[in-house]
């Protein structure tokens, strides 16, 4: 595989492993660093967790202090993110993260629209302060695959899902511990929905804050890829990554949507995967944009500048007369 000469990854979340609680952050996050700048990536979003009032179990443990520092052993590659809940999150607090070193903000689960108004004060802060939002698009993944991955004809996935009704019922009756961390987040019970996080909710941020930057994620998410390619047609700083995995992957060619109901200018790459399968989520990409027969600029535009322009580290060239 021919890796492309420079990669912005807007979608790479803080390594954390639910398995081994113990192990040392830092050390996992120089395995990602070092993974990423293996495949090319000269430019990370790193979104950094933290847990909020009355949502236990997000973020691991890990505050935006703590995460940031980690990040800045890799100041070159990481552009920080912080994952945050806007219900909990005030103007001022918005501040201090800029002040820390943050960048952009990753938002997902809300336990309301994305358009509530209770949120318009973390929005307003992030456009005056210039820090792109990645927001979650869609169902939120993760756990048991029951389209690739079936318990009944893949055997990891049925030991996986004994193990976690096992736990649920030891939960349920008192006999275990209730989940926690990422375990919750993915197993238990949510109070968000993805009717929540559906791309016309970014629009309407849009229309309210108008040089504010937006990312979609993961195309708009399965089922919502019309919503998403209107409202990025629209909508001059509203983008969408392309993270998801390959179902999406698949959507994007069988139904035309790179270049065709997506502008090239409008697109950004995105991993959202563990640092050892970054390299074949890139070599994936790399055969798709040759079997659409991509220019080289067109392909430099989704892997590197739009995420570059985004953020400032190339200017934008427009047509001339």
């Amino acid at each position: 595989m021919a890796i492309p000469p420079r990669i912005w990854d807007i979608h790479v979340h803080f390594p954390r492993n639910p398995q081994k609680p113990d192990d040392d952050p830092q050390v996992t996050l120089d395995h990602l660093a070092e993974r990423l700048r293996e495949t090319g990536v000269v430019k990370a979003g790193l979104l950094c967790p933290t847990a909020y009032p009355g949502r236990p179990g997000r973020g691991d443990g890990l505050t935006h202090e703590r995460c940031i520092e980690m990040a800045q052993k890799h100041a070159d590659l990481f552009v920080p993110h912080a994952h945050l809940d806007p219900e909990f999150t005030t103007y001022e607090r918005m501040h201090q993260l800029h002040a820390m070193g943050y960048r952009a903000l990753k938002i997902i689960g809300t336990r309301h629209e994305y358009d509530w108004k209770d949120y318009f004060p973390v929005y307003r802060a992030a456009e005056e302060l210039d820090m792109p939002i990645l927001f979650h698009c869609g169902v939120i993944g993760g756990g048991l695959d029951w389209l690739n991955r079936h318990p009944a004809r893949d055997p990891a996935s049925a030991k996986r899902m004994r193990e976690q009704e096992e736990a649920a019922r030891k939960a349920a009756s008192g006999e275990g511990p209730e989940p926690t961390g990422a375990l919750a987040r993915r197993f238990g019970p949510r109070e968000s929905s993805a009717t929540y996080m559906r791309p016309f909710h970014l629009e309407t941020i849009a229309n309210r804050f108008p040089t504010l930057k937006i990312i979609g994620a993961h195309l708009g998410g399965t089922g919502n890829y019309d919503e998403a390619a209107s409202v990025a047609r629209w909508r001059r700083w509203v983008y969408f990554d392309m993270s998801g995995g390959r179902t999406i992957e698949r959507h994007a060619v069988e139904r035309g949507l790179i270049g065709k109901e997506f502008a090239i200018e409008k697109l950004i790459f995105g991993s959202d995967c563990p640092a050892d399968e970054v390299h074949e989520h890139v070599e994936r990409f790399v055969g798709i944009f040759d079997q659409l027969g991509l220019t080289d600029a067109e392909k430099d535009q989704i892997w590197y500048r739009n995420a570059a322009e985004l953020f400032g580290l190339e200017e934008s060239v427009w047509a001339e007369e």
